[in-house]
């Protein structure tokens, strides 16, 4: 007899890992299901030349003692497993600008605004006023405090509709500060007229309790996940690609269909996978067409050009600190980039690899890039698990695009190119491929302050016993996925019980 779980999860992003986790916990049979040879979804690393790179987690925040992802971890068992670097206390992130302008982000609510104040002595009020909103926000997000509170656990009050470009134009005239204080909108990829300021103001509180990188990479995360769930019985398999589902008379699914034919059976499902791609695999006959055309006429974020620098030998400095440069005067306008002076605004880091310390064995520079520019090679696919080829033309393109970052990079470096042993990139179509979305969107689907309902995806689906979980449900990032995981749990675990479980670890 076929063995049936408790749960079939499609998908080893942290989303499906975090649900895994929690589920087993409970004493519920679980399989985790990965196309790829690699689980984690955004927390896989690769390496080139004895250098590791990562291709999502750059750094994680919310990491000091008492914290809720520091908590969430502890509740896992996998706290510490994990090796981690502190980042610099009075500058964590810093902004810069074209003119060679340089503003701290300092770690600490109390420290980060009174550095601030320091650039700005004439704006305090604005300052104390934009700190104050962000812990305002942040309360209306009960799970984000270790609360629940009736149904509406993941917000409450009239927040989801505040925009974020609007809100900090509101409180200053000063537009360099206005700048500054959206300085690292690359985290969400930020859009002028749509990112909701919850979105700005849980991401930057985030970071400011506790930013971290990870020794070695960030993909000890999911393999630190995936020994605990594993250790509580959970199961894991990779290159198991699921293609469709069968169901039963009353329209329950009764199984998961892989590529090479082999099935999956379970009593409940839990798709990691973005909302419109799990539509196509479960069958799009199976969902209304009012949400079929919602979900897939949803707008994701852009996607990305991800360029990794390996240095020879002790010849660039660690930095204890990323930057996010902008050669343009307004922070929102690199989402909109002219291809001519491209890349105009990027984030710059530096991972900690514990063999060369005090030197930076490499860099990584990401930037915004639609996926409309890689177009032409959309039909072709590679990743280790289908090895597939694409042509020369595509890798000219990538050296052409290689070059235009290690140029501006100069003008915050010079004398950077000399320093450099390899270099190589990643572009939307590698993101599409790994992640398993339909245009390599780094954090799914935008969120939109106009119409913020429309692009809140619940966890339950039309089909009984099928749920979604990951960055389109709550928020993206390591710390909005965890969530994410726990609401899409509630269905069938005591939300309280829970979130006091995770209080009492």
């Amino acid at each position: 007899m076929q063995k049936e779980y408790d749960f079939v999860i499609v998908g080893s992003g942290l989303g499906g890992l975090a649900c895994a986790n929690i589920l087993a916990l409970e004493g519920f049979s679980v399989v985790v299901l990965e196309k790829n040879h690699q689980i984690g979804g955004h927390l896989q690393v690769y390496s080139r030349g004895k250098s590791i790179f990562d291709t999502g987690v750059h750094y994680v925040g919310s990491l000091d003692e008492g914290e809720n992802l520091y908590q969430f971890f502890k509740y896992f068992g996998i706290i510490d497993k994990l090796k981690m670097k502190r980042m610099n206390d009075d500058k964590f992130d810093v902004i810069r600008f074209q003119d060679g302008s340089e503003y701290d982000y300092a770690q600490g609510f109390d420290h980060f605004k009174n550095t601030l104040i320091g650039y700005f002595p004439q704006e305090t009020a604005a300052i104390e006023a934009y700190c104050n909103k962000i812990l305002e926000i942040c309360d209306k997000f009960p799970l984000y405090n270790l609360r629940v509170s009736g149904e509406n656990y993941q917000m409450d009050g009239d927040v989801v509709g505040l925009n974020a470009h609007d809100f900090i134009a509101s409180i200053t005239e000063n537009e360099r500060l206005r700048n500054v204080l959206a300085g690292s909108n690359l985290l969400y990829a930020g859009v002028r007229d749509k990112t909701p300021f919850y979105v700005h103001a849980l991401i930057m509180k985030s970071y400011l309790s506790g930013s971290y990188k990870f020794i070695d990479g960030g993909s000890q995360i999911a393999i630190q996940m995936s020994k605990a769930i594993r250790a509580r019985g959970g199961e894991i398999y990779k290159y198991k690609k699921v293609v469709s589902a069968n169901y039963n008379d009353e329209g329950h699914i009764t199984e998961v269909v892989l590529e090479n034919g082999e099935t999956f059976k379970g009593k409940q499902f839990i798709s990691n996978v973005h909302p419109s791609i799990t539509i196509d695999i479960f069958g799009s006959e199976r969902f209304l067409n009012v949400y079929k055309n919602r979900v897939q006429g949803l707008e994701n974020s852009i996607s990305t050009f991800l360029v990794h620098i390996t240095f020879q030998e002790k010849s660039f400095e660690y930095l204890n600190h990323n930057i996010y440069q902008h050669h343009i005067d307004d922070v929102w306008g690199g989402i909109d980039y002219d291809k001519e002076t491209w890349p105009q605004t990027y984030f710059i880091c530096t991972p900690y690899i514990s063999k060369t310390s005090q030197y930076a064995d490499s860099m990584s520079i990401m930037t915004y890039m639609n996926a409309s520019e890689t177009e032409k090679w959309s039909e072709s696919f590679s990743t280790v698990a289908e090895p597939g080829k694409r042509d020369a033309e595509y890798e000219a393109f990538k050296r052409e695009k290689e070059a235009k970052v290690l140029s501006r990079l100069e003008e915050v470096f010079p004398g950077i190119s000399q320093k450099v042993k390899a270099i190589h990139s990643a572009t939307p179509l590698t993101f599409r491929d790994y992640i398993g979305n339909k245009d390599g969107s780094l954090y799914g689907v935008l969120k939109n302050s106009a119409s913020p309902t429309r692009t809140q995806i619940n966890t339950k689906t039309r089909v009984p016993n099928l749920h979604l979980t990951g960055q389109n449900i709550s928020m993206h990032g390591i710390l909005g996925v965890t969530v994410s995981a726990f609401v899409t749990c509630f269905s069938f675990v005591d939300k309280e019980e829970l979130i006091q479980k995770v209080k009492n670890a």
